[in-house]
Parts: C-alpha cells; structure tokens; sequence
C-alpha cells in the first residue's frame, strides 16, 4: 500500500497536468490571424490614367472575392483593387484590355506588394464609385 506522502504527490502532480491543460487549451485552439486587407489612406491618395492590360477575377463561387485590374500608368505598372467581383456585377461593369480608364485610389503596400485601392474608376462617360470620400467601400452594405 502506498503511504499518504506518495498519494497526495500524485494527486498535486495530477492536479498541476490538468490546470496546465487547461491553460494551453485556448491557445492551441486558436485560429492563425487571416491576413488583413488593406485600409484606404486618404493620405496616399492620386488620380491617373491607365491602360488596363487585364481583369484579374477571383474563382467561380468566390465572387465576394476582390476583383482587381493590372494596367499601365505610363512607364509603370500597377495592380489596382477595384471590388467584390459580385459588385462589378451588379454594376453591370467589364474591362477589357486596352480600355483607358481615369482612376482615383489610395496607393497601399500590402505585405512587400504596391497596389492602388480604387475609389473612383472613370471609363468613358461613365463614373463606378467603389468607396465614399474617406475610403470606406459602397459596397459594405450590400454583404
């Protein structure tokens, strides 16, 4: 038989398992945070004009997925964020190669890529308004 010593041993060292479980159970159980999106600054804001070169456009069944256009600005090439895919949509908007657009946006660096956030795009005479004057997107409502 085991004497009193050797029990309550076992019943301290049991005790401290199961609170040290308890305390590393939230967390493993933790999510990896997912990236975050970039936030529009007012700061960085330009117009230009572009060429697009091409409508990038995320998976089928991931239309609330970003839409994002790569175009020339002169010389430089840049990598525009535009909308939900579901959004363009439902504008009933398209861009194809070629197309001249006047752009409004914020130029953001997102991880060690530039990219501009769209808040007005102008194709012809037609304006799409992506985000209200201090960045917010239009289309936040609609999700």
């Amino acid at each position: 038989m085991r004497d009193a010593s050797q029990i309550l041993s076992f019943k301290i060292l049991f005790l401290a398992v199961f609170l040290a479980s308890l305390c590393l159970a939230p967390a493993i159980a933790q999510k990896r945070p997912e990236p975050t999106s970039p936030k529009y600054d007012l700061h960085t804001e330009t117009k230009m004009k572009v060429t697009v070169e091409e409508l990038k456009l995320p998976p089928k069944g991931s239309e609330k997925e970003v839409a994002h256009l790569l175009g020339k600005s002169g010389a430089d090439s840049v990598d525009v964020y535009l909308c939900p895919k579901s959004f363009l949509d439902d504008m009933g908007v398209s861009f194809e190669k070629g197309d001249e657009i006047g752009l409004t946006g914020s130029k953001v660096k997102q991880d060690t890529a530039d990219l501009v956030l769209a808040r007005e795009v102008v194709k012809g005479s037609d304006t799409l308004v992506l985000r209200d004057d201090k960045g917010n997107p239009v289309w936040a409502w609609r999700r």
